[in-house]
């Protein structure tokens, strides 16, 4: 099954997208780093330890949950 996690906030859209065997943190259409697995992923974004935003927004300071299972996943 293809598809991503995305959770939405106030400030914008964040995804966690699999791409050529790896997990890309998106923040909008902003590709914020390349990790091994999704939860890797999501711990870096959590924890404000990905490349930001060239907003310059901090991820960590959005309310995102830790845990993969609380986003929503969307089939392509």
């Amino acid at each position: 099954m293809s598809g991503y996690w995305q959770f939405e906030t106030p400030r914008g859209t964040f995804r966690i997208v699999s791409r050529h065997g790896s997990f890309h943190p998106f923040f909008e259409d902003e590709d914020l780093g390349a990790y091994h697995s999704a939860a890797a992923a999501l711990d870096d974004l959590v924890g404000g330890h990905t490349n930001f935003p060239s907003s310059g927004l901090d991820p960590s300071k959005c309310g995102l949950p830790d845990e993969i299972s609380e986003w929503t996943f969307i089939q392509d």
